[in-house]
């Protein structure tokens, strides 16, 4: 959580992890069945993907919560991109598919918020993708909301996924995406703001921060990050 040290999410009890399923739902649309086929084989043999998750906690009652803008993202990637994030495992569900050309992994970790880092060291250990190839979506008390913010590294800030993140793969220096959500006025309590849904006035412009977030993440699959940086964060 960010500057309240535990507190918010000391609120979600740990879950158990989810039953692990066989099936996979892969998505490669806008794709012939022949480039589908090259674009799996060269990452079944070379190991290559790029991977995306956004940080938020499980359950119906966290959904619409400030605290849960990643996963929205991640959502609303899935509709583009015609992912299914539905696949069970390393205590995430997980959505496989290809955009541009480019493998790519969906990810919404569900041991909630603090012990995000587990979710991402047993995906990383099981798909073993180096942590550059990565980014982390999270939302970010210190930037204006309605602003999006890439960074190449960083502390977490008082974000306790973040943090958690930090600790299982053992550097600040990732690739992530914040996701502004400004800071309550004088007083208010930070846990129960930010998991708390977005005002009305924020739900209305919400639509069209994630459309941006969006545009950066696939701008981030297709150009040098430093571009994607320079290009979204205005």
């Amino acid at each position: 959580m960010h500057g309240i040290g535990e507190r918010a999410d000391e609120r979600l009890e740990k879950r158990p992890d989810g039953v692990e399923t066989d099936g996979v739902e892969t998505s490669f649309a806008g794709m012939g069945s022949m480039e589908q086929s090259a674009v799996l084989r060269q990452g079944m043999e070379d190991g290559s993907m790029r991977w995306i998750v956004g940080l938020g906690n499980p359950g119906a009652q966290y959904e619409r919560t400030r605290h849960n803008v990643g996963f929205m993202v991640i959502d609303r990637l899935a509709e583009r991109w015609n992912i299914p994030v539905n696949r069970n495992k390393h205590r995430a569900l997980i959505g496989e598919g290809v955009y541009a050309g480019v493998k790519v992994a969906l990810i919404k970790p569900m041991t909630y918020m603090n012990l995000s880092g587990e979710a991402v060291r047993a995906f990383m250990d099981f798909y073993r993708v180096p942590l550059d190839d990565g980014i982390i979506v999270y939302d970010d008390l210190d930037t204006e909301f309605g602003s999006i913010r890439l960074r190449y590294k960083g502390g977490p800030g008082g974000h306790n996924g973040i943090r958690s993140i930090i600790q299982h793969v053992g550097t600040e220096q990732f690739k992530r995406l914040r996701i502004g959500i400004s800071r309550p006025i004088s007083g208010a309590d930070m846990a129960d703001y930010v998991l708390a849904p977005f005002s009305r006035a924020e739900s209305e412009r919400l639509p069209d921060v994630l459309e941006r977030a969006c545009d950066a993440l696939e701008a981030a699959l297709r150009e040098p990050f430093e571009k994607v940086m320079a290009q979204f964060n205005k």
